[in-house]
Formats: structure tokens, sequence, C-alpha cells
């Protein structure tokens, strides 16, 4: 489950990027590389534990599919909030700056 929504989220962003690739003004790359290291990760978990486990793997109990949902939602809510910072500390249309700066 875990694999399944950081996939989505990292297809999703890989949309967004590429609509809006040539302007990049809102660090999407930095998103999209986010998820899609998140999804290797989740890959190569899910093919050790289909060595480990064999067949298995494919049942689970849903208890265990309701706690990967809840850390795949978690993963994705850390990469939004790891953007947003970068985003923030970047500024690329200024905005922080010119609040933080702004005279009266």
């Amino acid at each position: 489950m875990t694999l399944l929504i950081t996939v989505f989220a990292a297809i999703v962003s890989t949309v967004v990027w590429y609509k809006n690739a040539p302007k990049s003004e809102m660090k999407v790359g930095v998103l999209c590389l986010l998820f899609w290291g998140a999804s290797a990760m989740w890959l190569v978990d899910a093919i050790v534990e289909y060595a480990r486990v064999g067949a298995e793997y494919f049942t689970p109990a849903p208890a265990d599919m309701l706690n990967d949902a809840f850390l795949g939602f978690s993963v994705v809510a850390l990469g939004l909030i790891v953007w947003l910072v970068i985003l923030l500390v970047k500024d690329p249309k200024g905005v922080v700056k010119g609040m933080l700066f702004k005279k009266e």
C-alpha cells in the first residue's frame, strides 16, 4: 500500500512538473525526486519482503493494509512538508522576502 500511494504521488507530481517544466518556479522537480525516491525505496522493500515470505505477500491482513496506508500517507505528507520548506527558503516569487522587509 505504501508503494502504491507513493507511486501515485510521484506520477501526479511528475505530470504537474512536466506541464510547467520550462518555468519551474515552484520547484516541483524537487517534489518529483522526493516521491520517486520514496517509491524506489518501497519497491526495494516490497521485493525483499516478497523474497522473504513468498506468495503470502499478496494476502496481507486488513490491519497491516491500514497501517501501510497510514505510513504511505505519512510519507506523502512529509514529502510535501519538505517541499514546502524548500519552497519557502528558496522563495522563487519573493513573497516571503517581501513580507519580511515590507516598508510601511
